[in-house]
């Protein structure tokens, strides 16, 4: 009697590890997005520049990972990325587009969507200060360039 409770206790504590090591392999299978950056700081960005910047990912799981979603936070961000599974240990990116032809400080986000075991909502951020409009150095006025009194005599003389 007394053996076969010892062989009880040792079946059920091999029936445990056992489980618990199959539901933890169950747990880490699936893709993994690893950012290598996940805040892009334009720092002062000319009027109207080129405001894009990338966002690399790494799937570090064991399983391919599909991005369903790259959701903006306002209209003035247009974020992209391939709508292709990326595998395991490979790399893939989003790109951003800030529209820089508004002048001040911005702050925006970009909300992803995967299938990512570790953050399948994740959020990437942009930020820095569009400067204003450089001046062309070229006076004007409500009817066209400022013309010099002694411009105005040579167009006059001219005629």
């Amino acid at each position: 009697m007394k053996n076969l409770r010892i062989k009880l206790v040792l079946i059920g504590a091999a029936i445990l590890v056992s489980a618990q090591s199959f539901s933890q392999s169950i747990l880490d299978s699936g893709a993994v997005i690893v950012f290598e950056k996940e805040i892009h700081d334009f720092g002062e960005i000319e009027f109207d520049a080129d405001g894009r910047c990338v966002f690399v990912f790494t799937n570090t799981g064991n399983e391919p990972l599909i991005i369903s979603e790259a959701k903006k936070s306002c209209g003035c961000t247009i974020p992209s990325w391939s709508k292709e599974p990326i595998a395991p240990g490979e790399t893939g990116r989003i790109d951003v587009k800030y529209d820089t032809k508004r002048v001040g400080n911005f702050a925006k986000s970009v909300t992803i969507k995967s299938n990512a075991i570790n953050t399948p909502v994740h959020v990437i951020k942009i930020k820095g200060t569009v400067l204003p409009k450089a001046e062309s150095g070229i006076p004007f006025n409500n009817v066209g360039p400022m013309i010099s009194a002694s411009n105005q005599n040579l167009l006059i003389s001219s005629l």
